[in-house]
């Protein structure tokens, strides 16, 4: 029998209306998982969003929804495709979000204050005038309000839940309140029945009514925090400009950056954002790309330099060739890679999602007990107390706090790794970084910049340093060799004149021939001189120290050479005394000689003990094998390219990336910036979101731990206290704020 093979799975992120705690959480997380088809499915309470990895043959979104709406949640509206849709799309969540908040408010100050008046009555000093069945009577109307109309979210939200045979925290709050009304309006309305029991005729009216209230006073709390939680995307968004100046049919339009195709040309002015990717092909400017990359300075950009959108123009202007638009630009993937971070879980999180998944049975198990217990055991009015321990016990255990704990830290570190130009892939990478004891950093690319520069020029005497370059650039100008591209840059920088050579002629690996100025120039290695006939000092000609050297002559006699190098990036040698000040064993990883590699490692503070040299590229990854293999937790830092193996080799891989060429799908984390300044700053980041995530979830279980017993009784035997629901309310309402509050601490991460 042939199997059928497998479609490669697919993957989508929905929006789901109607979470409320952790529990919700693993209700859709296991409805989804049930689905036939689906691989994976993670949900998010923080974002609100559901990440389902799923084989498209076997079941398409509409039945992915279903499996959502199953669990009794609803689905919201997705993003828009376009950018103007997308910002019609965001100003309607976010008016949406506003309008909860604002119902939010208004039902949490109407239900406070009923439950204040309830209880300034019932405490009047010297007691109340009025008989209290008739204020009790008085009370029906507006608790009935607050309960059933404020209220209204816990009741249905716990009673869909119960038609799945589920709990959660609405379940929890329900049955609290309801218990507390319910004995009310028995008391009220059946007073006669009460007295001849012989039960107490309090009633529970104001306990209810501020229950409520002060829970949507703290989910309002709540949604403030996770909104500003939420910011680094809102803040990513707003750098795109909304209109380009594109170069057509001779004249310059302004369009909207939608209608900008590949190909266009594109007219970039001072102050204005560049619209989309593109190469300069027409003049210069200093960019500011500090917002995509934590670059502080603006970065210099000329012809045939490559510009990333949203990006500020400060200077001069410039024409750039569009070459990517809408979702393919640097910014649309670095938005999409910190949403999909900013929804995953780190492997924390499974503790807090064991303890969810059976914590609302027990707690309804322990007030359950709790009332039995007082029942039986406890003083008179019995039952007065047995109601209001259990409700206690019922408000303050809510699995919210649990359930934010590692959400929201996770949305705000990789946010705040976005606004310093370090993409996080997930929370498990974010959680692995903060783990890692050794880092292997590639050479060429990483330490250094990747491409040959001019480093020496020694001319002979009697010849003017400025002319053996001119002369050798010249020459160079029509070779397409990287050390030739060195020679004519350097030239270009130092604004010497280049001219044309004539009768040019190339010996592949040797060297180049041709006339400069009407005189017969050669230039390249000793041995090429050499054999031209050229007498070199020494016989290898002058020395310009580690590196390669171009060798010049001109008429037959030896004018000089000039000395080129692979040059070490400026915040290298500080990025690495970070890691090493952050107690990292640091190696540089290298194909080149040891001499070279030593050389630079000795300008970088890396001793020849932990430089690996003379490796080649195929067998980085095994290297990498052998020091995870000596007891080191590895990270790998690469370019995302040719180091692939040993980044899928290492416990973690970072990919340094340039520009628009964003490795996003090369690493674990991948720096936006060129150099090694984000590779201290993504470990400080890791370690101080985990810190952030073990106090949240120490608060959220020791609060529990620590408060149940509490509600339930447990110091009255030994003090006489006994905790009001109110409280309780108030002390969950707090907990889940706290949490998020906690994890928005991080926002005053600062990379440097």
């Amino acid at each position: 029998m042939t199997a059928t093979p497998s479609t490669a799975p697919d993957e989508i992120t929905l929006p789901v209306v109607g979470m409320t705690c952790a529990s919700c959480v693993n209700r859709i997380e296991r409805h989804l998982n049930r689905a036939d088809g689906v691989a994976e499915a993670s949900v998010d309470l923080a974002t609100e969003r559901a990440t389902v990895r799923f084989d498209p043959a076997r079941i398409d979104r509409g039945r992915i929804v279903a499996a959502i709406e199953a669990a009794g949640y609803e689905v919201g509206r997705e993003a828009a495709a376009s950018s103007a849709t997308a910002d019609a799309s965001e100003a309607t969540d976010e008016a949406e979000r506003a309008g909860e908040r604002r119902e939010l408010l208004t039902g949490a100050i109407a239900s406070l204050g009923v439950g204040a008046v309830m209880m300034a009555i019932m405490f009047w000093p010297g007691g109340t005038p009025w008989p209290m069945i008739d204020v009790n009577r008085w009370f029906l109307i507006p608790a009935t309000i607050v309960q059933f109309v404020y209220g209204r979210r816990f009741l249905v939200a716990a009673l869909r839940g119960a038609r799945h045979f589920e709990a959660n925290m609405n379940t929890l709050v329900a049955m609290g309140t309801l218990a507390a009304y319910g004995y009310s309006v028995f008391v009220t309305l059946l007073p006669d029945v009460v007295m001849a029991s012989g039960l107490g005729h309090e009633t529970y009216f104001d306990s209810a009514a501020i229950i409520i209230g002060l829970i949507l006073f703290g989910r309002w709390l709540e949604a403030r925090a996770k909104g500003q939680a939420a910011g680094a995307v809102k803040a990513l968004l707003k750098l795109r400009p909304d209109t380009a100046r594109v170069l057509r049919e001779g004249g310059e339009r302004e369009i909207p950056v939608d209608q900008v195709v590949v190909g266009d040309l594109v007219r970039v002015r001072p102050g204005d954002r560049v619209p989309v990717d593109g190469v300069i092909i027409d003049g210069a400017s200093a960019v500011d790309e500090s917002m995509l990359t934590g670059e502080s300075l603006p970065v210099e950009k000329r012809t045939g330099d490559r510009a990333i959108g949203a990006t500020m123009n400060t200077s001069g202007s410039f024409v750039l060739r569009a070459e990517r638009i809408g979702r393919d630009t640097t910014l649309a993937q670095i938005v999409a890679l910190v949403e999909r971070a900013q929804g995953s879980k780190a492997p924390i999180q499974r503790v807090a999602d064991r303890v969810t998944g059976w914590f609302v049975p027990v707690v309804i198990g322990i007030a359950t007990l709790t009332f039995i217990g007082w029942m039986i055991f406890g003083p008179e009015p019995k039952l007065t107390y047995a109601l209001t321990s259990a409700i206690a016990v019922l408000i303050i255990a809510c699995p919210c706090a649990m359930g934010l704990a590692t959400p929201t830290a996770i949305m705000v570190g990789t946010g705040k790794g976005a606004e310093n130009g370090i993409l996080i892939r997930d929370g498990a990478a974010l959680e692995h970084a903060q783990r890692i004891t050794t880092v292997v950093l590639d050479k060429t690319g990483t330490i250094t910049r990747g491409e040959p520069a001019v480093t020496a020029i020694e001319p002979m005497a009697g010849v003017d340093e400025r002319d053996l370059l001119r002369i050798a650039a010249t020459l160079e100008r029509a070779s397409e060799h990287p050390l030739a591209e060195a020679i004519v840059r350097h030239a270009t920088e130092l604004e010497v004149p280049i001219g044309e050579p004539a009768d040019f002629a190339s010996v592949a690996g040797r060297g180049v021939s041709g006339m400069v100025d009407a005189q017969a120039v050669l230039a390249g290695t000793p041995s090429f001189l050499a054999d031209s006939g050229i007498e070199l000092p020494g016989g290898e000609g002058v020395d310009v120290g580690l590196g390669s050297a171009v060798h010049v002559a001109r008429d037959g006699q030896y004018i000089g050479a000039l000395g080129l190098a692979d040059p070490v990036k400026p915040a290298s040698a500080t990025a690495i005394r970070r890691l090493q000040a952050a107690g990292l064993d640091v190696w540089m990883i290298s194909g080149d000689r040891r001499a070279t590699a030593e050389a630079i490692g000795a300008e970088v503070g890396i001793t020849p003990d932990r430089i690996l040299a003379e490796v080649l590229p195929g067998d980085k990854a095994a290297r990498v094998a052998e020091l995870q293999e000596a007891g080191g937790v590895v990270a790998m830092v690469g370019d995302g390219v040719n180091d692939a193996p040993a980044l899928a080799q290492a416990d973690l891989g970072i990919a340094i990336g340039t520009g628009a060429d964003v490795a996003l799908e090369a690493s674990d984390i991948t720096l936006v910036g060129d150099d090694l300044g984000g590779v201290p700053a993504a470990v400080r980041l890791s370690r101080a979101t985990m810190r952030t995530i073990r106090q949240n979830l120490g608060w959220a279980f020791g609060y529990n731990i620590l408060l149940i017993p509490v509600a339930a009784g447990l110091l009255f035997p030994l003090a006489g206290l006994l905790l009001n629901p109110a409280l309780a309310a108030g002390a969950m309402a707090l907990s889940s704020v706290s949490v998020v509050t906690n994890s928005l601490r991080l926002r005053a991460f600062r990379a440097a």
